[in-house]
């Protein structure tokens, strides 16, 4: 038998292949040019008839309003390609967030010029069956990939002008002054001469252009809110399983419900039992949920418009706060209702923050745990309560989970609110395991508590507000919703 295989893979090495295909690799069969040729007839390719993308012509407007900075220039804002997972396995594409904001284009290798008041997305479509490329190439072939739209589709889809990515190394060939996006597309950044400084103006722009947000993508953020409280909702009704199996329980049924929505996560889930919760960052979720214990999760939905929400709760794993539990959590509630209370426009970025910490820092001298007076602590050049509050307190929030951050610092953390700004308000206290500073029953406690703000014409309003933040409101959810 074995001499028989090995004959037919002589035999087999020994036909004439096809050339080679993009995107094979070295343990794919051969493919013999009868099979090619029997591959690239009999196959309907039609294109569909796709109505005009909701967020259409909201990118028309904003490709106008950034043209219209840089008079004269042309503008390159590419999309972005695969990364490279492990070996011939790539991560989940998601498209760069300024490509989308002024075209609303998801595909992959794609990349948006603006000229002359011109716009035209340079797009690599899907495979044509004229070549192998559709049944051989892992990448890019609709028999593995799936099927890309046409330039057609993308066209009419998203009001924009599209011709073959092969065209755009002529097209920026040309001459004129050019400013790109960099970072997002090696190959394109390639193939134009940087210049740091015009083209972290163009980056700068794009950023700040997404400071503000209209009615849609306000309506989109709290799409996201909304979700992500029915993903924690869904967390708490599994609680019976969440203790057998801990962290990852959670992380995985919040996005079991993202992706039964038709949504994914705008960040890595944090999953953070007892003392993980110190770590601010905690996103291996192996640990366990104790009894006894808190549990912080900060999780966040993003929508398929790729608006993000981005919430945190800090739950008792018993359902109930313990009195030093209670007391902890509602000096981070009130340090949090203290910086909602100063959203408003005019109001400065940074205020949100010092709002939050002056509350924080007195808590934490009422405790006896600053060597000074908490308006010493307070102090510029002192700060001494960040070693148990870490972090600022908010920042920008939209297509990125930290959005605009490439935003010149007076238009952002040196700046005022404005109006249409959606920002989060999150402090936290956060007592290391291992701090020889504080008393033992603190130690290995963490603490954050965050909601989604929408600065108004009046205020603020919480776009997050329906998952419970009070302490009872919190304890009334679990037992209403627990498994």
């Amino acid at each position: 038998m074995n001499g028989d295989i090995e004959e037919q893979r002589i035999s087999e090495d020994s036909e004439t292949a096809s050339e080679e295909a993009a995107g094979t690799q070295s343990h794919d069969p051969t493919v013999p040019e009868a099979l090619a040729a029997f591959m690239r007839t009999g196959w309907r390719d039609e294109d569909a008839d796709l109505p005009l993308a909701p967020v259409a012509e909201r990118a028309a407007e904003r490709r106008a309003r950034l043209a219209s900075l840089f008079p004269g220039e042309r503008l390159v804002l590419p999309g972005g390609g695969y990364q490279v997972r492990s070996n011939d396995t790539d991560y989940r594409f998601r498209v760069d967030t300024a490509h989308v904001y002024y075209c609303g284009n998801q595909t992959s290798d794609a990349t948006l010029v603006l000229e002359d008041g011109e716009a035209v997305l340079y797009a690599r479509p899907r495979s044509g069956r004229e070549s192998d490329e559709f049944f051989r190439d892992r990448q890019y072939g609709a028999l593995w990939a799936g099927k890309r739209p046409s330039a057609r589709e993308l066209a009419s889809s998203l009001g924009i002008e599209v011709r073959p990515i092969g065209e755009l190394e002529a097209a920026l060939a040309r001459p004129g002054k050019t400013r790109v996006h960099r970072g997002v597309s090696a190959d394109v950044d390639r193939l134009v001469s940087a210049d740091e400084g015009r083209d972290s103006e163009l980056s700068r722009v794009a950023s700040e252009q997404r400071l503000i947000k209209d009615a849609w993508e306000i309506d989109e953020l709290q799409r996201a809110c909304d979700a992500t409280t029915l993903g924690f909702t869904d967390a708490v009704a599994e609680w019976d399983r969440v203790l057998e199996f801990g962290e990852r329980w959670i992380e995985g049924t919040f996005f079991r419900r993202a992706r039964a929505m038709g949504n994914d996560l705008g960040y890595d889930s944090i999953v953070a039992g007892g003392s993980h919760a110190t770590t601010l960052h905690w996103i291996d979720n192996t640990g366990p949920i104790t009894p006894g214990e808190l549990v912080l999760l900060d999780m966040g939905v993003e929508g398929h418009h790729l608006y993000t929400a981005d919430v945190t709760r800090t739950l008792p794993v018993d359902g109930r706060f313990t009195p030093l539990q209670r007391e902890l959590y509602e000096l981070v509630l009130q340090a949090q209702d203290a910086g909602i209370a100063a959203v408003a426009p005019g109001t400065p970025f940074a205020d949100v923050h010092l709002a939050a910490m002056t509350v924080l820092a007195h808590g934490l001298a009422d405790l006896g745990l600053l060597p000074v007076s908490a308006e010493e602590a307070l102090e510029p050049d002192s700060l001494l309560y960040r070693r148990w509050t870490l972090h600022g307190t908010s920042h920008m929030l939209g297509l990125d989970v930290h959005d605009c951050a490439q935003a010149a610092p007076e238009s952002y953390a040196k700046g005022d609110l404005a109006a249409g700004m959606v920002l989060t308000v999150e402090p936290g206290l956060y007592f290391q395991a291992d701090d020889l500073l504080v008393p033992q029953e603190l130690r290995g406690i963490g603490i954050r508590i965050e909601d989604d703000v929408l600065v108004t014409d009046t205020g603020a309003h919480n776009l997050s507000a329906a998952l419970p933040r009070a302490a009872d409101d919190v304890e009334a959810w679990m037992q209403a919703n627990r498994g």
